[in-house]
């Protein structure tokens, strides 16, 4: 087991999920109205108060228990069984078709094609009635 598992060195916690958020500690430190240095002392702190971190969690998008409960080993575990499960073409499984797309494509097409002859046929309609008009005059 790694030493970055058993530690409870929660700044260094924070510090990870803050990169993988993809967030700079500029960003974290205007969102909770502080400066980035101390940002940075929070990110070298072994702990932090409860109710700092219950901010630094909700600036984060994450709960408490997530940033205490963070290891590098189960972000490890976890993007691992995300990439099997892509690679088994089980991703997505959720999220069968209830119909066939190219009948569904058809059924398009079908419907254009009765619209287009509405339409030719109210010109035509229009264009006799014109012409009646003008041999009327």
């Amino acid at each position: 087991m790694s030493t970055l598992t058993k530690s409870n060195h929660i700044g260094r916690k924070i510090s990870r999920i803050r990169e993988l958020r993809d967030m700079k500690q500029e960003a974290l430190a205007q969102a909770l109205g502080i400066s980035q240095q101390t940002i940075s002392a929070i990110e070298n702190s072994e702990t932090i108060e409860e109710e700092r971190l219950v901010e630094v969690a909700k600036a984060l998008g994450v709960t408490v228990e997530a940033i205490k409960n963070f290891s590098e080993e189960g972000m490890i575990n976890y993007f691992n069984t995300f990439n099997e499960t892509v690679n088994d073409s089980h991703f997505g499984n959720n999220n069968h078709c209830t119909f066939n797309p190219l009948d569904k494509l058809m059924e398009a097409v079908e419907e254009n094609k009765r619209l287009y002859e509405r339409l030719l046929q109210a010109e035509k309609d229009k264009n006799e009635y014109l012409e009646k008009l003008l041999k009327e005059k």
